[in-house]
């Protein structure tokens, strides 16, 4: 079984060089022409060279604009703006983030004309990823992550999603059965465990508060440099529990999981308190995003990129591997 043309989202066909260019010299500054695009599949990010003199004592990234053009169809002008207003608020209270460069109409976000396609353009920042954090590194970020939950809290998103069963769940288990993406021999089995996660961890979800938060806060959008780092990639912040950004960094299950949880909470809560009885959310959040991003990728399928990456994509083999995935989950839970 192949995935079918389910997108609901669009291309980015009318999204030429030319309009690339264009885009960056709409901040009122003129481009050399070089171009570089940069590793993204949701939206089109690229690195632009700017024709410009430095002045003395400028860095060498000082030359380049990132430009980030975000995919037809999937956020809303006012669900882009509130990203941006997040990261406006981090970087008041000094939280190490990269925000959008206001254009000549103090706005952080542009429409490509006759595309419709909105954009926003970054000062380009230099950093690595690391493969693995030490226990000092963990508690480091665990008082920068605090310190961003206690700014996401002081105010709320209108518009962007809220994570929920309801939201990351039960409605893309629809969409799947409702476009027939999953085989027969798989489809009773795996949406009946995926509604048994879904039904146990709902009450759960309603006992814990939520705010805003980064939402995808996974090792790769930290950004390290010198002894410092950014958090980056805002893309799918929305309204959620905090613990969301604590497992996506400590992902495992076993000793050592749970040893480096326990740092990283440790620089958490120097900066402000954490619920720990929220950490049972860890196993239905991993289903979650294992539905979420199974249904991402099925919306999204028509895009030849995608078909590039995800090869076995809807293949009985893909949907087994699902299937065992959520099982595992439910034993965890005790309801496998």
């Amino acid at each position: 079984m192949t995935a079918q043309p389910v997108s609901s989202t669009k291309f980015f066909f009318e999204l030429t060089p030319e309009r690339v260019l264009d885009a960056v010299e709409a901040l009122g500054i003129r481009c050399t022409g070089r171009v570089l695009a940069l590793n993204s599949l949701e939206n089109r990010v690229y690195e632009a060279e700017l024709d410009i003199d430095l002045p003395e004592g400028a860095g060498r990234w000082d030359a380049f604009r990132v430009v980030k053009f975000y995919r037809p169809g999937r956020w809303s002008k006012e669900q882009i703006q509130e990203e941006h207003q997040f990261l406006a608020d981090c970087k008041a209270a000094e939280i190490p983030v990269v925000t959008p460069l206001p254009f000549p109409n103090g706005e952080t976000i542009a429409e490509v004309p006759g595309a419709g396609i909105w954009y926003a353009i970054f000062p380009k920042v230099g950093g690595r990823i690391l493969d693995e954090m030490s226990d000092s590194e963990l508690r480091q970020i665990g008082r920068l992550i605090a310190r961003m939950h206690g700014v996401g809290v002081s105010s709320r998103f209108n518009h962007r999603i809220k994570l929920t069963p309801e939201s990351y769940g039960f409605s893309n288990l629809t969409f799947l059965r409702e476009n027939k993406l999953l085989p027969a021999s798989v489809e009773a089995h795996y949406c009946n465990v995926a509604e048994r996660i879904l039904r146990a961890s709902e009450p759960w979800f309603k006992e814990v508060a939520t705010q805003r938060i980064h939402g995808d806060c996974h090792i790769g959008n930290i950004l390290w440099h010198g002894q410092g780092c950014f958090i980056v990639d805002f893309d799918d912040s929305l309204e959620g529990p905090c613990v969301q950004d604590l497992w996506l960094l400590t992902p495992g299950r076993d000793e050592d999981a749970v040893r480096r949880r326990d740092q990283f909470l440790e620089g958490y809560e120097m900066m402000r308190p954490f619920d720990r009885t929220s950490l049972r959310l860890i196993e239905p959040l991993r289903a979650l995003r294992m539905i979420h991003f199974t249904t991402w990728i099925a919306k999204r399928f028509e895009d030849p990129a995608f078909k590039l990456i995800f090869v076995d994509y809807g293949t009985e083999r893909y949907w087994r591997e699902q299937l065992i995935a959520l099982q595992e989950v439910g034993e965890v839970l005790g309801i496998g």
